[in-house]
């Protein structure tokens, strides 16, 4: 069997930046196993399987080099950027595509927009926000981050960690500054046991950029997923942006994430929420690069 795949970049307008993903645009003739296999031999933190249902409607699975996972952020930009980019999407409006996606976190929406009929970004809808409680356990939080306790939370809000989901469960944990987020040193088997307690993928750790109105840094670590860290992560920042609206950290409704900076993959991540009947909407997206394309045979 034949099968095209391609590795993009996400969250970048260059090659070697953001958050690499593979990208499997037509994999109907694919079985579980072989999807699984697929995202080993790669052994990109994600690798994204794909199966056209409709027109405007694709059915996308996610695979780490371990295990299936119900929704990834980044793989989800890199794989709408191929299928608007190769000719998967047709762009009849030439300046925005509304396109649904089939996850097993629901139906989620994706917008594209083109410029001169190249794509320019790529958004997605997350899953509703939801949040499963504060973490108390300050200490035991920067024993497995390697820090001081008094260098998590922020500097004039009164904040303590929280578990939020717009898809995938995440501990995020606010430090006082950038040489708190800069000089962690995880302790990653404490982070998988911990989190797996929480029923968590991991923790995503941010500060705010003091020069910079809504802008933040952050790093995140999902041990649990095989993911030591990320260098650029949608659904965690999904549910960033909804921290900091409950915490009323935001003076508008979107956001900047810088990511990846320690693990040279700078990543810009950009982040939108807006108040709705029912809940908050959460978007998440920014551009990428195909970086490789080819066929792996088997």
């Amino acid at each position: 069997m034949e099968v095209i795949i391609y590795q993009v970049d996400a969250f970048t307008d260059r090659p070697f930046g953001g958050n690499p993903a593979g990208v499997v645009p037509d994999a109907k003739n694919l079985s579980e196993q072989d999807m699984q296999k697929i995202a080993s031999e790669m052994n990109l933190s994600e690798t994204a399987f794909v199966k056209k249902l409709d027109n405007n409607l694709f059915e996308v699975r996610f695979f780490t080099p371990k295990c299936e996972v119900a929704l990834c952020g980044h793989a989800t930009i890199a794989t709408f950027y191929v299928l608007g980019t190769k000719g998967y999407i047709r762009n009849e409006d030439r300046s925005k595509a509304l396109i649904t996606q089939k996850t097993k976190s629901g139906l989620l929406p994706v917008e594209l927009y083109f410029e001169n009929d190249e794509i320019i970004k790529v958004l997605m809808h997350q899953g509703s926000p939801e949040v499963f409680g504060q973490v108390d356990e300050i200490e035991k939080i920067s024993n497995i981050l390697g820090i001081y306790k008094e260098q998590i939370g922020i500097r004039g809000y009164d904040l303590k960690p929280e578990i939020i989901s717009t898809g995938l469960k995440d501990i995020i944990v606010p430090v006082k500054d950038m040489e708190a987020l800069e000089s962690l040193k995880i302790d990653f088997e404490k982070m998988d046991n911990y989190c797996i307690s929480k029923k968590s993928i991991g923790m995503h750790v941010f500060t705010l950029d003091n020069s910079k109105e809504n802008e933040v840094h952050c790093r995140n670590f999902a041990p649990s997923l095989g993911i030591y860290e990320e260098a650029a992560t949608g659904t965690a920042n999904g549910a960033l942006i909804y921290y900091m609206k409950r915490n009323n950290m935001l003076r508008t409704n979107s956001l900047t994430v810088n990511q990846g900076q320690y693990m040279n993959r700078p990543s810009k991540i950009q982040c939108e929420i807006y108040e709705s009947e029912n809940h908050d909407i959460v978007k998440v997206g920014g551009q990428a690069v195909i970086v490789m394309e080819g066929v792996i045979k088997y």
